[in-house]
């Protein structure tokens, strides 16, 4: 337990009014489902651009990744410039033409829906499985979130971990169920300033002495934390171990809850401006977060005698070490937002795959706007519930959770939608194949071990899914005059539409 936690508790207790009161004030503005699962597209390039790096971060960013250069050093380099040039790509590639094409196929909500439109799938089974596999993925995704939220409150105030998480996911469920996405997106941009300057500001006040000294440190105790070519055992990075950190990139393209962003843009003309402000936040993020990591390897040898038991909690402890409880309570308050950005995105998106795409396809096709929020309501519970019985384990990894859920939307939705954006003769069966063998890929390849198998599950899975994609969409014909001519109308809005 960290002391002096009644300043702290106080903090938090501010920070939660405040992200309560955003949440009640979206309410108000939110009357039916494109306003409750979209915020009615009326984003600017900043609540875009930062809503779609915390929702992404999350608070592996941290505690995981923070917590992995603590215990690998300078080999966390690969994942942390894989997953920037993810970043970088998804923006440059998806995201105009995401929205565009969204807009163009009769204003599709939710990921599902998309797909559906974009190769007139009116069996549903694009909606219906993709669906599926967003709910599967998303339960493992948000149960990360609640454990890192159960190791803060466990830290913190010193609470048995099963009702630390359980805290934790009444502090996020509360502001969703009722905001919907304004109230997701709103709080994202005050969650995500503070995730940065939190990382940027813990490791240069914790710095004792100058960069080049903690250099000369780490090489003292021990050589390879400086060497990106080796791990801290001093083994040479097999080309595996490398693929597998820089193909954390691959997931962005399949991930629901930031793509969900760049259709929430308010124009086309603002996602150059958002990119910019995108890139540059995720840079200086895991910059900080990757020298939080360095700087706890010093800081942890020198004062707690070599020991800290879970690697994931060092931003925790050194905010705990070096601040004074009112700023370390607003420093621990950023680990909440990165928590509470991403699970109430991952709630959201989930509970609009549970309405609006089994729902409103398979139950009640007539169900009024107002009907389906309330559906989605109902499904932030349900989901939050599911998720919070699979993070009742103490033991989990946040990082270990999100790699699962990460591979999983990167190759079941990832090579679907980037060819769906720019292949005219992509068809619905196509389409279906992708989504099926890249999803089912990740669930078996993660239960294999050894030689090629321990490569990171998402370079199979996004492989496969686009051959899979492209063999059967070449093999089943062209698509109907109705899908090529959507496809041809879409292309000649991308420049002109606002």
């Amino acid at each position: 337990m960290i002391e002096n936690s009644w300043a702290i508790s106080l903090t938090f207790l501010a920070y939660l009014i405040v992200m309560l009161g955003i949440g009640l004030y979206a309410y108000k503005l939110t009357s039916n489902s494109e306003d409750y699962f979209l915020g009615g597209r009326s984003l600017g390039p900043w609540p875009t651009a930062i809503s779609a790096g915390a929702s992404d971060m999350s608070g592996w960013l941290l505690l995981g990744l923070p917590g992995y250069a603590f215990a690998s050093g300078m080999e966390s380099l690969w994942l942390a410039g894989g997953l920037l040039a993810g970043t970088w790509l998804n923006w440059l590639i998806c995201a105009k033409r995401l929205r565009t094409y969204s807009i163009q196929t009769d204003n599709a909500l939710t990921l599902p829906d998309f797909l559906a439109k974009r190769f007139n799938d009116k069996s549903k089974l694009i909606q219906t499985i993709s669906a599926f596999f967003i709910l599967l993925f998303f339960l493992f995704y948000t149960s990360s979130g609640l454990v890192a939220g159960g190791k803060l409150f466990e830290t913190v105030f010193g609470l048995d971990y099963t009702y630390a998480v359980i805290i934790g996911t009444v502090c996020v469920v509360s502001y969703t169920l009722f905001g919907g996405f304004l109230a997701v997106a709103w709080t994202d941009l005050v969650q995500g300033l503070m995730m940065a300057a939190a990382l940027v500001i813990v490791p240069v006040i914790a710095l004792d002495g100058s960069w080049s000294e903690l250099h000369a440190t780490l090489a003292a105790k021990n050589p390879e934390l400086l060497t990106v070519w080796n791990n801290v055992k001093g083994e040479p990075l097999s080309a595996i171990g490398i693929i597998s950190l820089v193909a954390w990139g691959l997931g962005y393209f399949g991930q629901p809850h930031i793509l969900a962003r760049f259709k929430a843009s308010r124009s086309n003309k603002d996602i150059g401006t958002a990119r910019r402000i995108a890139v540059t936040w995720t840079a200086l993020s895991m910059a900080g977060a990757l020298a939080v990591g360095f700087v706890g390897i010093t800081y942890v040898d020198t004062n707690l005698a070599g020991s800290l038991g879970d690697s994931e909690k060092i931003f925790m402890v050194l905010v705990n070490a070096v601040f004074h409880p009112v700023v370390a309570g607003i420093l621990l308050a950023a680990i909440l937002a990165a928590i509470m950005s991403t699970a109430d995105s991952q709630l959201l998106v989930s509970s609009s795959a549970l309405a609006e795409d089994f729902y409103k396809q398979i139950i009640k096709k007539d169900a009024s706007p107002e009907h389906i929020v309330n559906v989605g309501r109902f499904g932030v519970v349900a989901i939050s519930l599911i998720a919070l019985t699979l993070a009742m384990n103490p033991d989990s990894s946040v990082l270990g959770l999100v790699s699962y859920a990460w591979a999983g939307f990167g190759a079941a939705f990832g090579p679907a939608i980037i060819l769906s954006l720019f292949w005219r003769n992509m068809n619905r069966n196509g389409a279906l194949a992708g989504i099926i063998v890249g999803g089912v890929t990740i669930v078996i390849w993660k239960q294999l071990s050894g030689g090629i198998f321990d490569v990171y599950e998402i370079v199979p899975g996004f492989i496969l899914s686009t051959i899979s994609i492209i063999v059967i969409s070449l093999a089943s014909g062209t698509p109907s005059k109705e899908v090529t001519e959507s496809f041809d109308e879409y292309t000649n809005k991308l420049d002109t539409m606002a």
